[in-house]
């Protein structure tokens, strides 16, 4: 059997967002709540019967949230524009090498209705080749 382990935290943060559309409002200096999911996927260990220990993964969670909770994300080292889909990219980046079992990242906007999930590739949803994927080839995701 194949479990799947979320944990969710949230964090307070500030940014701007240069873009085309309801451009205005992004430029400024604006802030939001942010909530986000991590989950693990796999079998629990046997002797601990768990896939890994909550208590763990929420003190890695917690180094990331401190490096984005009540920031600035424009300042925020690594993260580049402070996107949603960036939001993810980081998160999964400096969560993955401590909870190799991450599949999976969701940051969400609730007031604004604006959510994204990134999802690792499995091998089996690869491309096997560039020719064989067509000019629209896949992104991987960070391993």
């Amino acid at each position: 059997m194949i479990y799947e382990l979320s944990q969710k935290f949230f964090f307070e943060a500030a940014h701007t967002l240069h873009r085309s559309i309801d451009a205005a409002g992004s430029k400024q200096i604006h802030g939001h709540t942010y909530h986000a999911e991590v989950t693990l996927i796999g079998a629990p260990d046997a002797k601990s019967g768990m896939l890994q220990d909550l208590g763990n993964v929420r003190r890695h969670i917690e180094s990331i949230r401190e490096q984005l909770d009540h920031h600035f994300l424009d300042e925020v080292p690594d993260l580049g524009p402070a996107t949603l889909e960036n939001l993810c990219t980081f998160i999964f980046t400096k969560l993955v090498a401590r909870c190799p079992q991450l599949v999976a990242v969701t940051v969400e906007r609730q007031a604004s209705g604006d959510k994204c999930v990134l999802r690792k590739e499995r091998k089996a949803d690869a491309p096997v080749s560039a020719e064989a994927a067509g000019p629209a080839t896949r992104t991987a995701l960070p391993a």
